[in-house]
């Protein structure tokens, strides 16, 4: 099975902190040695990165807001992949996340519902069909990879952060298709399931001081990912999240192969 230690350039969308920062650098430091594109909003983080870990120049940099409307994140793209012609992996790590009380519906902000479902699921399925058909070229000589970052609150959600988990769900099902829909074009969806990890993600809910009597270290869910990913899993269920994964999810795959194979059937049958 392909894995990480297959791939000679990822770009990580969402890197500037947290999540996606810790793995970016971990996955700087494998032995297969590399390019890695860390990307995001803030620029003076991207600098800092690259200033702190790009002595052997494997280390890049490309600001990218996943917020801007789909032409302009099209162009992102193309001006990527004319920049970095052997990219071959890419990680979607980007996301936000905020708190809504539907029992009292006066105090649900729309306008945050249609932000988060834009960064956490539009803005990802986009990029995800604009960076396809060279992904898709790239699996005729050598695997290719996409791998989404959804989160446990895909499998069991969490009332107070509704949406959240909505957008994650999304994922998740996305990465299933995917993962049945393009394996024999040699792309291969590998999908990160988080448990409640260590993160920038809640600051401005004001709730890290609770949460981090109850998250996991960045640290710990950073070397559990990267065993999966350096031994091929296709999903990757991290910590707590595993035994929910194992009731609700274990063998959905299976089926959604077994589904693919049926649809493909009864099309041939018309």
């Amino acid at each position: 099975m392909p894995s990480i230690l297959d791939s000679k350039c990822i770009l990580i969308v969402g890197s500037t902190a947290g999540l996606g920062r810790s793995l970016a650098l971990s996955i700087l430091a494998l032995p297969s040695k590399p390019t890695v594109i860390v990307s995001g909003r803030r620029k003076e983080r991207l600098d800092e990165l690259v200033a702190e870990h790009g002595g052997d120049g494997r280390l890049k940099a490309l600001q990218l807001d996943v917020s801007v409307d789909r032409a302009s994140l099209k162009i992102a793209v193309d001006n990527i992949l004319d920049q970095f012609p052997d990219l071959d992996a890419i990680m979607l790590s980007s996301g936000i996340q905020h708190v809504y009380n539907f029992s009292k519906p006066e105090t649900v902000d729309l306008d945050n519902v249609m932000s988060e479902l834009s960064v956490n699921y539009i803005s990802i399925v986009s990029m995800i069909t604009f960076f396809l058909p060279h992904l898709i070229k790239i699996g005729e000589t050598r695997p290719s990879f996409i791998y989404t970052v959804s989160s446990g609150l895909a499998v069991v959600p969490a009332p107070g952060v509704a949406n959240y988990c909505a957008t994650k769900a999304a994922i998740h099902s996305l990465s299933l298709s995917l993962n049945a829909q393009l394996k024999d074009q040699n792309v291969h969806v590998v999908e990160i399931l988080p448990p409640l990890v260590e993160s920038e993600l809640h600051d401005h809910q004001g709730k890290s001081e609770i949460y981090s009597k109850f998250w996991m270290p960045l640290q710990q869910f950073t070397k559990l990912t990267m065993e999966g990913l350096e031994r091929g899993d296709v999903q990757l269920p991290i910590g707590a999240i595993a035994g929910n994964y194992a009731k609700f999810e274990q063998g959905k795959l299976d089926v959604v192969f077994e589904m693919q194979a049926f649809m493909r059937k009864a099309a041939e049958g018309n």
